[in-house]
This record gives structure tokens, C-alpha cells and sequence, in this order.
């Protein structure tokens, strides 16, 4: 990548209404569908900037904050809030609106991870220009220090995980 994209060049928005199809039985959007669309959304974002195949790695501090319900729509916005030498950190919100009313909320919040494919990729500095963005992209080197913290905790845990059958063990 040569030139220096801001945070508003890898926007993507997705807006959705709330269907019956969409709930669960608190009769709220499900909140595996709302993942799923999310990392999809968040995936466009991450792509603008790597201009390059990239996986989700991680779906971190995600914080369900308000029900979405069926009436309702809610769009999904993300942007790229950071990004190290191969990674790329894309912060994601949803907000509600209440069709009948208008009245609009933050539903909510995350932070993903992407990791670019090809090694020979160089990734350059995002630049954040709104105050939300400056405020987000402030803790990027202590979400990303909290990132391979947990990281290295997790490979430790996982090296310790069972993959024997489970009518098999002695």
C-alpha cells in the first residue's frame, strides 16, 4: 500500500431492517446474525485499507448494549481504527433507530481483527480526523498491547485443550 488513507476512506455502512426472521426468542435481533453481518461490514473496512485478502482473526471487546426489535432498523458502520505491519484493527458500532419515533441509539460496539494474507503487504498508518475517530484511534497501541497479551495467554490455554474423542479417554 503507498498512500496514507484516513479513517473515512474505509468506512463501510450496511443498514438493515428488523424482520421476524432476525429474532430470537426474547423476540430481538439474534445476536449471532448481528455478528455475522458486523464481520462482514468490518471485513469491507479492513479491505479498503489492505487492498489485499485478509481474515477475520478476532472479535474483541464486543459489548451488546441495546436490543434491536422487530420495526426497528440499525446500521452497521466500521472503520479501520488501527493497524501494525499486518494487522488491521477496524472499530464497529451499530445504531438502532426506532422506525415510529425516530429516537436513535447505540446498540452496539466492537473491535475486530484482521489479519492480511500476503507477507509482502506493508501497511501504512491510518489517520483519524473526526473527534471520535482521534478518541478510538488514541487506544490502539493499548488494545493492540492487550491483543498479544491475551494472545500468548490463549496459545497456552489452547496447548492444553483435548482433541481425543471423547468416549476415548482413559
Amino acid at each position: 500500500m503507498s498512500k496514507s488513507m484516513t479513517c473515512r476512506d474505509t468506512l463501510a455502512i450496511t443498514n438493515h431492517r428488523v424482520l421476524a426472521g432476525d429474532l430470537n426468542e426474547h423476540e430481538t435481533v439474534y445476536g449471532g446474525r448481528l455478528l455475522e453481518m458486523l464481520d462482514g461490514t468490518a471485513s469491507i473496512s479492513s479491505s479498503r485499507l489492505a487492498q489485499s485478502i485478509n481474515v477475520t482473526a478476532s472479535m474483541d471487546q464486543t459489548n451488546f448494549i441495546a436490543p434491536f426489535a422487530l420495526g426497528d432498523s440499525f446500521c452497521i458502520e466500521t472503520y479501520v481504527s488501527g493497524c501494525g505491519k499486518r494487522s488491521v484493527e477496524v472499530f464497529a458500532k451499530i445504531i438502532g433507530e426506532r422506525l415510529t419515533t425516530g429516537e436513535r441509539y447505540i446498540g452496539l460496539t466492537s473491535f475486530l481483527t484482521f489479519v492480511v494474507t500476503d507477507k509482502s503487504i506493508s501497511l501504512e498508518k491510518i489517520i483519524p480526523e473526526t473527534a471520535e475517530e482521534k478518541m478510538i484511534n488514541a487506544g490502539y497501541e493499548a488494545r493492540q498491547a492487550e491483543r498479544m497479551a491475551s494472545l500468548k495467554s490463549q496459545k497456552a490455554f489452547n496447548d492444553q485443550l483435548s482433541v481425543d474423542y471423547p468416549w476415548e479417554l482413559h
